[in-house]
Order: structure tokens, then sequence, then C-alpha cells
């Protein structure tokens, strides 16, 4: 998932750590591209500008990781600078090389690109035909190409000669040609380019590929990520699909679709540059997982008003709607998907209200039976995870309602859903998701309950009560981690050579084994796999007589019957996982409701 960083601003570095002559541009830019290496790249570059001098856009980029970058830049430092984009990649067109990084240029432009433009080969050709030479096999230096291409007919047409063009006439130029361009792309992107025409501007734009402003003091900036600017500004604003912008020092300028100005949505970004860091951990997702605690504690703050009755964060549903729906369908990716998994049974069991769980990137392929009597849940920890923008908007289309369960504050889903709930858990920088996940559990226990209240299955003094309940778990999962992080490390040491892993679990069990089976894959690359128990001699069998380690995880203390067919399976796996490496077979508790009760409506008090 490539990573965007852009800014315009002061000529020097404000930083007095910072090398003399270095430029405020390139501080930023190095700053917001190491917060951004979470996203995972295979190289790395950007391009300055500058206002005057022989050469005043200059690119520098390399293939592998960003101390490659600085290398190179130590090599030949550049200029100070008044503008500069830069970009972190992933490789999907052409291969992780230095011709491949971005920046790419042309004429006197140069573009960075995160998204996949689908007609690029169309593009291409006709790029070709005109008389222009690629260097590279990616799809964004035929934009480059595209963009110069109308950037130049546009000042040729003007009559103005290209070495005299005002700098603001040709940023409102290049402004133009962002627009012409993009309209005609098909696929995702978020765009920024820079001029040497126009050395204290960037013009960007976005289709369904995330962008974000931040907005500073005498300079302004743009993101893939908040975390690429929340080291200098907590200010941020939105930008919509399909708008195009105009940044300079002391200005943002955006227009929509069809040509108007607009003023983005401003918010306040709630952490800061200290939040992304390892504060002591020896790496981030140990940090995060020592966050749980946290995360978990900081989404049920403020939930309560002051009659006592749970509420949401941006709730545009009107109830009589939510009183009126019959199914409630989660779509999300991933970790994601099994926490919804693992809420769908507290939801069913509050709410008697049949729950889905799809994965979103399915979901508008199998033509699901929505209506306006649905109600669609979406979860992602970024907002801006593709395929579940796509179900939601799919979902809206048959009617239903979407309601957005994100940790990031004016993302893609949080602004087209109809309701959002935050997940508070701060950015999550390591690949593997942990404190993302109680968080979602979390907020849709929250979901859950609010339903319950809003439909009078439940009394308030038994919403009341989970809250309660909710509330104790921040210090429940800080003792256990207190007290099982020496074990668990032990255990791990014992079974670093095993190659294949198997997890059991029924009830909410069973998704918390996927859980725990993606994140042994993700982080250990070893090969694990999920399943329920079965009490017969099928199913898992095969896995015991090889002598896999092998977890199990019980349902809640209500469902012993649920417990009781699944003990002879645990049993049965014990034995024959390897002795001193076998993992701890101890029940995993949650806080759920007993599945005892079915009934629609509370029942009568005595």
């Amino acid at each position: 998932m490539c990573g965007i960083v852009g800014h315009v601003g002061p000529l020097n570095s404000t930083s007095p750590a910072d090398a003399p002559g270095s430029g405020r541009s390139l501080e930023v830019l190095l700053d917001g591209l190491s917060r951004l290496e979470y996203r995972g790249y295979d190289s790395a570059g950007i391009a300055l500008v500058r206002p005057d001098g022989a050469e005043r856009l200059t690119t520098v980029k390399a293939a592998g990781k960003l101390d490659n970058l600085r290398a190179a830049l130590d090599e030949a430092a550049p200029a100070p600078a008044t503008a500069g984009i830069g970009h972190t990649r992933w490789a999907t067109h052409g291969g992780p090389t230095t011709e491949n990084a971005h920046p790419h240029c042309a004429g006197r432009l140069a573009v960075v690109h995160n998204g996949i433009i689908e007609n690029f080969r169309a593009l291409r050709a006709e790029v070709e035909a005109a008389g222009r030479t690629l260097r590279s096999a990616t799809d964004t230096e035929v934009v480059a190409h595209l963009l110069d291409l109308d950037f130049t007919a546009r000042l040729a047409a003007s009559g103005r000669d290209e070495g005299a063009v005002d700098p603001d006439a040709a940023a409102a130029t290049l402004v133009e040609s962002m627009r012409a361009v993009t309209a005609r792309l098909e696929g995702t992107f978020a765009l920024l380019a820079v001029t040497e025409l126009a050395p204290g501007a960037i013009v960007a734009a976005r289709r369904s590929s995330p962008l974000v402003i931040g907005l500073g003091e005498g300079e302004n900036y743009l993101g893939s990520d908040v975390a690429a600017f929340v080291a200098f500004t907590t200010r941020a604003a939105e930008v919509d699909d399909d708008q195009v912008l105009l940044l300079t020092a002391d200005a943002v300028t955006v227009w929509d679709a069809v040509g108007n100005v607009i003023a983005p949505r401003e918010w306040e970004v709630s952490w800061d540059a200290s939040a992304a860091v390892k504060g002591g951990y020896e790496t981030f997702m140990d940090k995060e997982i020592h966050d749980q605690p946290t995360a978990v504690a900081d989404t049920l703050l403020g939930r309560v008003d002051d009659r006592g009755e749970l509420v949401l964060d941006e709730m545009r549903i009107d109830p009589s709607v939510l009183r009126s729906i019959d199914k409630i369908i989660v779509v999300a990716c991933g970790t994601a998907a099994y926490a919804g998994h693992v809420a769908k049974y507290a939801i069913e069991h509050w709410c008697r209200i049949p729950v889905e769980i799809e994965l979103a990137h399915e979901f508008r392929y199998r033509d699901p039976i929505v209506s306006e009597k649905t109600l669609t849940v979406a979860i992602s920890q970024s907002g801006e995870t593709m395929d579940t923008i796509q179900a939601v908007r799919h979902a809206r289309e048959q009617g239903s309602r979407a309601l957005a369960i994100v940790n990031t504050y004016g993302s893609t889903i949080a602004r087209e859903a109809d309701a959002v709930l935050y997940t508070h858990a701060g950015p999550e920088v390591a690949v593997a998701s942990t404190k993302a996940f109680l968080a979602q559990i979390t907020a849709c226990y929250l979901l859950g309950l609010y339903l319950a209240q809003l439909r009078g299955n439940k009394w308030p003094d038994e919403v009341a009560e989970y809250l309660e309940n909710l509330g104790k778990m921040p210090a429940k999962i800080e003792r256990l981690l207190a007290e099982q992080e020496d074990m668990v490390r032990e255990l791990g040491a014992q079974l670093a050579d095993q190659t294949s892993f198997l997890f059991l679990g029924r009830h909410v069990g069973y998704p918390v084994a996927l859980e725990g089976a993606l994140k042994l894959k993700e982080v250990a690359y070893v090969h694990a796999e999920a399943s329920p128990p079965a009490s017969s001699s099928t199913a898992p069998s095969p896995w015991w007589r090889t002598g896999c380690p092998c977890s199990s995880s019980s349902p809640p203390r209500g469902a012993p019957s649920c417990m009781t067919r699944s003990s002879p399976t645990f049993r049965r796996c014990a034995p024959a996982a390897p002795g001193p490496s076998s993992l701890p077979r101890r029940a995993t508790r949650r806080s759920l409701p007993s599945p005892t009760r079915s009934s629609a409506s509370p029942p009568p008090r005595p």
C-alpha cells in the first residue's frame, strides 16, 4: 500500500536538528515518509521545486528502503525548496526498481500516485503515439505525460511563453489539466503534481484512494494518512472523490466534480506524533499489544448521555428506521470481519436480529439480498479499505442504511455511511492488527446494546449492567498482559521450530481461532489453520496425527452445552501435540450473554 506526502511552505527548515540548507520541504517529506513505512513499500522518492536556479525541479528516488533514498540525497543534497512531494511505492505495474519508483517526470512536471489506473494500456498507446518515450513500466508515468501534454497545450493556446508564464497562472492551468486528465482515468488514484513553473504550489486529485489535507501556519500539507504530517500539525481537512485541489503555503482551494469551489470539512487529529512511535517497546506490534487496554477504554468513553442512555458518535439514521430493521449484514475484510463475527453472537442474542458476516471483497459479486430493512455495518480500521467501500456503496444502492465502525475520522467509509461509530484506538502502525481488533469488538458490542436499548429488547438497567462489565475489561486485559507475557514468550521460544499450527474454537471461540491463525501467518510466516471442534473422528483429526501444536478457545460460561460437546475434541487434541510445546488448554472466557433466553423483548418485571 503506497504512501504519499506533500508540503508547501517556507524555503528553510525550522528544525535546529536539521542540516543547514536542507530545506523545510525535504525535512517534512522525509519525516512523513518514515511515518508511512508501516504501509509497506519497495522503493521511495521525492520531487522538490525551488523558485530560482538552473534546475528548479529536482527528483531523487531509489529502490529499497528509505535509507537508500537518504544515501542518494546525501550524495547530492538538493537545494532548499518551497514545495515537494514524496512517495513510497508498493509495486503494481512494473517491478521494484529505481526506474519504476515515483515521482515520475514529464516535461516540467513531476507526479506521484497511489492507486491503479485500469485503462492505462490504451492511454499509454495514446501517449506513445504523441511521440513521448516512457522510461518505466508504470501506469503513473502515463498519467504524468498526459498531464504534461494537456498542460503544454493549454499554455500554448493562451499565447504565453513557458519561460515567462506567471506562477499563479501556471498553477491555475495545471488545475484545469488535472481536472481534464482525471476525467479520463478509470480506476483509483490519489495524484499529486508539481511544476517548476509554479514553484509554490501542489495540484492534487483523488478517486477512491485516501488523501488528507494538513493545515498549518504559513505552510500546508498533503498525505495519504494523517500520520504523514501529524508531527507538524493536528488540523486536517477532507478530500472527497473526484475533487481537485490547489495547495499553497497560505491557502487551500478545493473544487468539486463539476468545478464549484467548496470548503473542505476540517477536523482535529486526536493523537500526536508520539502515538506513532514505539514508546520504548522493541516493535510497534509489541507496543500496540500493550495499547489494548487504553484502546478499549477510549472506545467506551463518552457513550452515555445525561439520561443514562447509550449514544453513538454520528447517528444520522432515524430511530424509527432502526426499529424496523429485520437483518444486519456486517461487511469487512480479514481481522475486521472476525471482530464482526465475534460480535454476531452478542447482537443476535441481545436484539433478536439475524446477523450475517460477509467478506467485503465477495459481497457485491453474489447478488446479496438487501432491502430497506437491512442495516449494513461496515468495519474498517482505516476507513479506506477499497473492497469495504464498494460493499457499502452496493448496499446503499439496494436501499440499505449503512453504519460505519472505523478508527479514522474523515475517512471515505465514515463520510459515505449514514452513521458512524469511531474506535478510538489511535494509529496502528504494525501490519498485523492487535488493538484495532479489540476496539472493533468493543464498538460492535456498543452497537448491539444501542439497538437493544432502542428496540426495547433490554431494560435500561440491563444495558447499564453490560456497560459496567465492559468498563471493567481494560483492567482485566492489562492484568492478563502482565501475568501472561513471560509465559507467552517462553512458549513462543519452545514452538519456534514448528511449521504448522491448528486453532480450534466454538461459539465466539471460532472467530477468535480464525484471528489467531491469521496473526500467526502474518507475523511468523508459518502455516496455520482454524476449525470448529468436532466430536467425531472426521474433520481435523489428521492434524492430530502429525503432532502439530493445537490451541483451543472455549465458549462463554453461559453456553455449557457448547463446552461439553467441544471437550472430547480438545481432549483428543492434547495427547498428540508435542509434550513440552503444547499450548495450554485454557478456556477463553468472554463476557457474552448466556444464550438461554431468546425473547424478542425484555421479560415482564415481577
